[in-house]
């Protein structure tokens, strides 16, 4: 089995800044993709920011700027560095991964539990 654990979410000012982690554990052959989503009260699930094996990186328009994505490949870990936060940020964030749980397996698609993110103006 796989497991995503989020961690970093809490309450913040606006104009502030706050480091989400993502850590992948269990059976891992190779991890494809990282994302983080955000679903705010009332509203979608949202991708904030992509980043693949290569280091390619992906951003919503909103956020371009002022979040970057990046990704430790040794320990299976992505990271969502947020700044310049805005009340309108304030949502739960997601980690979701693509995993290969072995070499010729698919790329089965894993969501972690969320995280709470509260923006104050």
């Amino acid at each position: 089995q796989v497991q995503l654990v989020e961690s970093g979410g809490g309450l913040v000012q606006a104009g502030g800044s706050l480091r989400l982690s993502c850590a992948a554990s269990g059976t891992i052959f190779s991890i494809n993709a990282m994302y983080w989503f955000r679903q705010a009260p009332g509203k979608q699930r949202d991708l904030v920011a992509g980043i693949i094996r290569d280091g390619s990186t992906n951003y919503a328009d909103s956020v371009k700027g002022r979040f970057t994505i990046s990704r430790d490949n040794a320990k299976n870990t992505v990271y969502l560095q947020m700044n310049g936060l805005r009340p309108e940020d304030t949502a739960v964030y997601y980690c979701n991964a693509l995993i290969q749980r072995r070499r010729f397996g698919p790329s089965e698609n894993y969501w972690g539990q969320g995280t709470q993110v509260t923006v104050s103006s």
